[in-house]
């Protein structure tokens, strides 16, 4: 049944491989992004806040395809933007990772905003009148107890990120999706076997990582 994995005719490691990457530096654009996109949204300025508030409620609404194809066909094939990229499959995983963060950035922006409202009112107004402006209350006192609160959350996200990885093939990064579809189109007497061997990969990807943060919550978990 799963002979066709030792005819070397397929790279399943290499393909694994770049979705891997995929998940990692998107994960990290999306943390620092949906950071950024947090602050906004608790900002005393109203016009930071309503930037958060509407990229994040329309990007959020915005299916992950849409926005992969639009970095794809407005910033490459519309304004020539390549991100350094030289052949179609770089240029394509690039903004394949841009449009993820794009995307993700927003659900991680409301994880961090849940950890921020577990933070009791009081030690914000206490550290304000120590003479702590904004920024310095919410990356001293506020985000370092947000984040402790929202680690499950964000692994939901992240292991979501993972997954959605799979959407890139539509601009043509070669990860996990597009090795599958081209097996499916040539093993066709193996189908079950296709998709188990995937399944499987996925598994592996995604089931450390939530038993990973699971650990890191109870670790972590802020005692009120």
């Amino acid at each position: 049944m799963f002979d066709f994995l030792d005819s070397g005719q397929y790279d399943l490691l290499g393909a694994f491989w770049v979705t891997a990457k995929l998940a990692l530096y998107s994960a990290i654009g999306s943390l620092i992004w949906g950071t950024a996109l947090a602050a906004m949204r608790v900002s005393p300025v109203p016009l930071m806040r309503g930037f958060g508030t509407t990229y994040v409620n329309l990007v959020r609404n915005t299916p992950l395809t849409v926005v992969i194809v639009a970095c794809s066909f407005g910033l490459n094939q519309t304004l020539g933007i390549k991100l350094g990229g030289s052949g179609f499959e770089d240029i394509g995983f690039r903004l394949a990772i841009l449009g993820l963060i794009a995307y993700t950035g927003t659900f991680v922006c409301e994880a961090l905003r849940s950890g921020i409202n577990t933070v009791p009112p009081g030690q914000a107004e206490a550290a304000r009148a120590l003479g702590l402006n904004f920024v310095q209350v919410l990356t001293l006192v506020v985000l370092p107890q947000a984040f402790r609160a929202a680690v499950t959350p964000l692994a939901n996200v992240l292991i979501a990120l993972t997954k959605n990885t799979t959407v890139a093939a539509a601009i043509g990064a070669a990860e996990a999706a597009v090795l599958m579809k081209e097996m499916i189109e040539n093993e066709a007497d193996a189908l079950f076997a296709v998709f188990a061997v995937f399944a499987f990969g996925f598994i592996v990807l995604t089931l450390p990582t939530g038993l990973f943060f699971g650990w890191a919550a109870k670790r972590l978990a802020v005692k009120r």
